[in-house]
Order: structure tokens, then C-alpha cells, then sequence
């Protein structure tokens, strides 16, 4: 059952404007039992108004402070269907022993736990103090201690100031391994082990970066492996990033995660945009990072393969997006869901702009900036015309005649791709193309010799360059051979299984299912909810597997599959022509034995 927490939040408040008399917090879902002022040592109780709740801004709640104390405290309560907190059952947890519970905060659900200003324009600083059951270990987005016992009592500090959405809190039965002297894993006890070995690399990631774009400047970075609910592949909270276990593959092939929340610590974290309409500010910049990581632990063909990934999905889907948000700064007056904001095009065309001004301008000349960058803004929150201003006086003034205005103004404002973007060609997809296209001509499998060495990215270009749908024969030719249904990576399931429900093949549909019970990250399982609703006995499934799957997903995943079951317009299900017999099969091209997509 959803559990609640019960608190009191003290405000150390520095008054600005001498006509104010007024504290204003944002609240959602909150019962709030009172609020009092300190003056001389005394706590004394202030009167307050809740607003009626608004759908999406929660309520609004107005402290009188006629005397603007220095220290305000308010009193309150949780809502068990608190949006920013999720509570699992011992049963929904890997070790199945203890209960769990974690927040998420972005973009605005910080709200539903704390009342506070739930916007990233607001920074500040924060200690809490944390009563639980003794059993269970609790960590927060501050200094969590390797060494802490679990007593029921913790304290936390965190002294950098952050906005609102990195505020984090998570309990459950945790244990901690070290992968350095500043970085380790807090998992469960029967995943620490595993995600340890698929994270190693955490401390070179954070070293090269480093090199790149200035010191580290939160202390510890740790991980947190949170239950496969988790709505979100992570979480860049600061000191202790939450991640999710679907990128625990066995062969570091999904690490490029890790890379990108790391990389917030830089983008994002240090600096902040001042609203998700200026999204790629975090994530776009965020993006580059990761690959210029993943490019100097990995090599240039591993980074070239993911710039390639994102650029094809952002491709796809711009051409369904409404032009006000293809455009990577949002126009003034255009209205978004708070947690609607951050597309394929904050992270993916942000990083392809930051490319394009990379190959302009030389990384001699690129490199530098972006530190310098970091330095001027750190903890502090911008704008895209901040930025803007930034880079035209330090780099494209200084360096005339590299980029046009034009060109800048048609990046940041204007739709689609420009055709200046830089494009990457990635050799390894050229192997992988060919074998595809291959197949779909002659039904023959690719030699074992050309597939064998492909790692998860291969693979997943391999099944972005399938049509829509393909004949079932062609399904059950491609999964008796790599055994597609029921894979344990989460990147091939969301891109199988929706083919294969698209095409009708009906042996994936107990497999799709029994995934998006499983898991409750929203980019992995989308894909099949929506390729389900499409026919009638695909909208029958999807509601079935989404009740089974209701009490353990977070409540953002619970809301983005109730639209997209409530908006389906389900047609008749495809006459599909069934899979020939095992002896009539088209056999692989060589008698070797297929070599199998990695997994876990």
C-alpha cells in the first residue's frame, strides 16, 4: 500500500523586497497542519490560505508574514498518491525482503513531497533530518555516508545549491560498494555485484570529463539502482544519480547512461536552465557531453554509432511534432505540460547544434568555451538568450566569420533540422545495413562471422531499419534465429516488440506483455502500449497487462499509459498469413549457428 510522509520544512528566508509581507510556496496534494514564524527563540503561528487545485500547478499556498521572519516552518503531510513518490511493496522489489520508496522530482512534482517554490529559478541549499523503520536505509540527493548503519536515524546536508527538481529521497533495503575513493553503487543486496561490474568505468568517466570542461564540484558521485519501476532511464540528481537496472546488459554496452547523468553534473546540475522551455540548455548539452565520454573511453566508432541512434529516432519523430516544438528554445506565449517539455529534440538536436558549432569552430577553440562556460554560470540558472548573449561575445565574435547569425537564429528557433546540421556515418552500420538488406531480399540470415561481434547498438540499428511491419514468416525466421522475444535488454525489446504486434505475429504478445508488467521505464515500454491500442484485441491486452501492472508503476508511468489507452482508436485486427511449418522454414545462410543480440 502507498505510504505517506509526514514532516515539517524550515525555510531560512532572506527578504529582498522591503514591501513583501508574503511567503508563496507550491504544493501538491499536501495537507498542511500548520505554519508557524520564528522571533526571539519563539515559534508563533502564522495565518495561510490553499488555493483550489489546479490540474496541472497543484495548489498554491500563501503564508501572511507581517513581520517577514527570518525562519518560517510549515507542518504537513503527504497524499499516498503523491505524484513524486513511488511506494513498493516488498514483492516489487529485486530481493523481495523490505519495502521501498523514491521520488522524482522534474520536472514539477517536488511539490507533491515538500512544500518549497517548485521551479529551477529558485536554488538554495538544504539539511534534513529522516525517521524511518530501522531496517530500512535511506538516501538523499546530498551526503550520503558509505559507511552509514542503519539505525532509523539519518541526517543529511547538502551545501550546493540546487533547484528543486534535484531535491531526492529514496529508502529501502540498500547496501553500498565502492567503484572508487569518491564513487560507488547503492542497490540492493542481489544487484550491488552486478551493477558494480557493468559501472566500473564510472570513476575514468568521471576523470575525463574532467580533463574536458573543469573539476567535479559535488564530492562524491554515486549510483543509485532503483527498482526496474523507475519511470525514467535516470536520474541526475546530484551526489547520487538514480538509475535504472534495464541498462545492466552484462557487456557495458548501455553505459552511455551512466556517462549522461554524469555528465549533468556539468549540464544542468552546475548549470541549470530556468524552465524546461529552455530544455536543451540541460539536456542537449547533457548529450554532447555523454558522447564526447563515450568517444574518449569507447572509441569514435562506439560515439558515431550513438549520435547515429538518436539522430535517426529524432528524425522520426519530428515529423509528427507541431513546429512551435521542434524548435530548441520554445517560443514566448507557446503553452507546454510541465513534463511534456523535454523531447527528442532537447537532447538530440541540442547535441546536434553543439556538433555543428564544434566542427565550426575547431574543439581547440569549442573545448575551452564550454569550460569557461561552466565556470561563468555555475549554480547559476539561465536562459537560451543568456547563453546566447555568452557565446556571441566569447566565441562568435571572437572568431568571425564561422557561423552566420542566420544560421544560429534557424537552430535555436526554427523548425525541423537545419541543412547545415553535420552529418556521422558510422561504418559499422554500413556492415549492418547491407546484412539487412540482404536478408530482406534473399531470406538468407547473415554469415554468423558478420553478426557474432555486433554489439547492443548494431543490433538496434538492425531493427530501426525495419519497415512498419513485416510478413510473419519474416518474424519467425529473425526470432528463432536471435531469439528477439523475450530478451532481457530493454533497447531490442522496445523495438521488437512493437514490430512484431504491428505485424501480427501473435507468438511476441504473452512476451510484450509479461515485459510491461516487468518494467516501468516509459521509454522502453510506450512503444508497445502504443503499437497495442492500435487493433481491438491489442487495446484488450494492453488493458490487462496495464492493470497487473498498475501497483508497480510510478505514478507518471500510470499516467502516460492511461492517455494512450484512453486516446486509442483501435481498428480490426490484421489478417495475417501464419508462419510456415518448421520443415518449410528458410534456413540461415550458413550452417553455423546464429549469433544472438547481447543480453543478460
Amino acid at each position: 500500500m502507498p505510504g505517506t510522509i509526514a514532516g515539517a520544512a524550515t525555510y531560512a528566508l532572506e527578504w529582498k523586497d522591503p514591501a513583501a509581507t508574503r511567503l508563496v510556496l507550491d504544493t501538491r496534494d499536501l495537507t498542511i497542519d500548520k505554519v508557524e514564524g520564528e522571533a526571539n527563540g519563539a515559534w508563533q503561528p502564522l495565518q495561510y490560505a490553499l488555493s483550489d487545485k489546479d490540474a496541472t500547478l497543484g495548489s498554491k499556498l500563501t503564508i501572511e508574514v507581517p513581520d517577514r521572519n527570518a525562519k518560517v516552518r510549515v507542518g504537513y503531510r503527504t497524499s499516498p498518491d503523491a505524484s513524486g513518490l513511488q511506494w513498493l511493496t516488498p514483492e516489487m522489489t529485486e530481493g523481495k525482503q523490505l519495502p521501498f520508496m523514491f521520488s522524482q522530482s522534474q520536472q514539477i512534482h517536488a511539490r507533491s513531497w515538500v512544500p518549497l517554490q517548485d521551479t529551477p529559478q529558485v536554488r538554495y541549499t538544504y539539511s534534513a533530518r529522516v525517521t524511518t523503520r530501522p531496517d530500512v536505509m535511506v538516501l538523499m540527493s546530498a551526503d550520503n555516508d558509505p559507511a552509514a548503519v542503519r539505525d532509523g536515524e539519518y541526517t543529511f546536508t547538502m551545501p550546493q545549491r540546487i533547484p528543486s527538481y534535484l531535491m531526492a529521497i529514496a529508502a529501502g533495503d540498500l547496501v553500498f560498494k565502492p567503484i572508487s575513493g569518491r564513487s560507488g553503487v547503492w542497490a540492493e543486496p542481489s544487484m550491488v555485484d552486478k551493477a558494480v561490474a557493468e559501472f566500473i568505468d564510472t570513476e575514468k568517466m568521471i576523470a575525463t570529463t574532467e580533463a574536458l570542461y573543469g573539476p567535479y564540484r559535488w564530492e562524491r558521485y554515486d549510483l543509485l539502482v532503483l527498482p526496474p519501476s523507475f519511470p525514467y532511464g535516470g536520474m541526475e540528481n546530484p551526489r547520487l544519480s538514480f538509475i535504472t537496472p534495464t541498462v545492466i546488459v552484462g557487456d557495458k554496452s548501455l553505459v552511455s547512461l551512466i556517462a549522461h547523468e554524469l555528465a549533468h553534473s556539468w549540464s544542468g546540475n552546475l548549470v541549470t536552465f530556468s524552465s524546461a522551455k529552455h530544455g536543451w540548455l540541460n539536456e542537449g548539452f547533457t548529450s554532447y557531453v555523454e558522447n564526447r565520454i563515450v568517444e574518449a573511453l569507447y572509441g569514435k566508432d562506439v560515439s558515431d554509432m550513438e549520435y547515429a541512434i538518436a539522430r535517426n529516432t529524432l528524425g522520426r519523430e519530428i515529423k509528427d511534432m507541431p513546429e512551435a516544438t521542434q524548435a530548441l528554445a520554445v517560443k514566448p506565449g507557446t503553452e507546454l505540460d510541465a513534463d511534456g517539455a523535454l523531447s527528442a529534440v532537447s537532447y538530440d538536436k541540442g547535441a546536434w547544434f553543439l556538433q555543428f558549432l564544434e566542427e565550426r569552430f575547431g574543439r581547440e577553440t569549442f573545448d575551452p568555451f564550454l569550460r569557461e562556460y561552466f565556470d561563468h554560470f555555475a549554480f547559476q540558472s539561465i536562459t537560451t538568450e543568456t547563453f546566447l548573449a555568452y557565446a556571441k561575445t566569447h566565441l562568435f565574435d571572437k572568431h568571425p566569420g564561422k557561423v552566420s547569425d542566420a544560421e544560429i537564429q534557424e537552430w535555436v528557433y526554427g523548425p525541423g533540422i537545419p541543412a547545415s546540421a553535420p552529418q556521422v556515418l558510422s561504418q559499422r552500420f554500413g556492415i549492418v545495413d547491407s546484412a539487412r538488406l540482404g536478408w530482406r531480399g534473399s531470406k538468407q540470415l547473415p554469415p554468423v562471422v558478420i553478426t557474432q561481434p555486433w554489439i547492443t547498438q548494431e543490433w538496434l540499428h538492425f531493427l530501426d531499419g525495419m519497415p512498419e511491419t513485416l510478413p510473419v514468416a519474416d518474424l519467425a525466421q529473425l526470432d528463432a534465429a536471435y531469439h528477439f522475444t523475450g530478451t532481457a535488454n530493454g533497447e531490442i525489446a522496445m523495438r521488437w516488440y512493437p514490430l512484431a504486434i504491428r505485424s501480427g505475429y501473435a507468438e511476441a504478445n504473452e512476451a510484450a506483455a509479461a515485459f510491461v508488467q516487468r518494467i516501468g521505464r516509459r521509454k522502453l515500454i510506450m512503444p508497445i502500449y502504443t503499437a497495442l491500442v492500435q487493433t481491438e484485441p491489442g487495446l484488450a491486452l494492453a488493458k490487462e497487462a496495464f492493470e497487473k501492472a498498475r501497483p508497480g508503476y510510478h505514478p507518471i508511468t500510470t499516467g502516460s499509459v492511461e492517455k494512450v489507452i484512453a486516446d486509442a482508436k483501435p481498428k480490426p485486427a490484421p489478417v495475417v498469413a501464419p508462419a510456415p511449418a518448421d520443415d518449410e522454414s528458410e534456413a540461415p545462410a550458413s550452417d553455423e549457428p546464429a549469433s544472438v543480440p547481447p543480453t543478460n
